[in-house]
């Protein structure tokens, strides 16, 4: 074998372990954005709440938290979204039930989405959401407002966890986006649908 197809041998090899790699990564950056949404809602990082179905209900025996609840808009979204004004002491394992407010200020079909997150950023592993709007399309007609619930309970674990024990207080915070204008034609012309079947 001369030096020439030695050198050939070893770009080839070169080359496929260049591609594999390649290959690896991209398949680790799309396992990544669910993997670190997988770990944040295990661990609460970040303020990322819990989801659960039920609230165990208190013994009474636990120290009142107080929420706070904070309600952004995002620029390109001609809404007007209002949290609750006032704070609420919550019994740990009690489910409580609280709405935001949005109304459409433009003169036309908005579909916006929302994100949220609990501050301090610890206290997304004890902050259980039963049911809320985030991540869940809101059309709204020009100038219609509406009422959003969000149902959730505070763990009654938050007594016994050493990190969380000096936790007096949480604010609940979402932030409103609009959706693509693609996606706003369509739903309009889906809401329209509907309404003349």
């Amino acid at each position: 074998m001369s030096q020439f197809d030695n050198i050939n041998i070893k770009n080839y090899r070169l080359l496929i372990k260049i591609t594999i790699f390649v290959f690896l990564m991209i398949g680790i950056s799309y396992a990544s954005v669910p993997l670190y949404d997988l770990f944040c809602r295990v661990t609460g990082y970040g303020g990322t709440t819990q989801k659960s179905s039920l609230a165990p209900g208190s013994k009474g025996n636990y120290k009142n938290i107080q929420v706070r609840f904070d309600a952004n808009v995002n620029s390109s979204l001609n809404w007007e979204f209002l949290a609750p004004k006032d704070e609420i002491l919550v019994q740990p394992g009690v489910e409580k039930i609280i709405y935001y407010t949005a109304k459409n200020l433009s003169d036309k079909t908005i579909v916006g989405t929302a994100t949220y997150n609990v501050s301090p950023p610890k206290a997304g592993s004890i902050f259980m959401k039963i049911d809320c709007f985030c991540f869940v399309e809101q059309t709204l007609l020009p100038g219609e407002k509406v009422k959003m619930p969000v149902v959730f309970y505070i763990d009654p674990m938050v007594d016994s966890d050493e990190s969380l024990k000096n936790l007096s207080e949480i604010t609940l915070s979402y932030t409103f986006f609009k959706k693509y204008e693609k996606q706003v034609k369509n739903s309009k012309n889906n809401f329209n649908l509907v309404n003349n079947l």
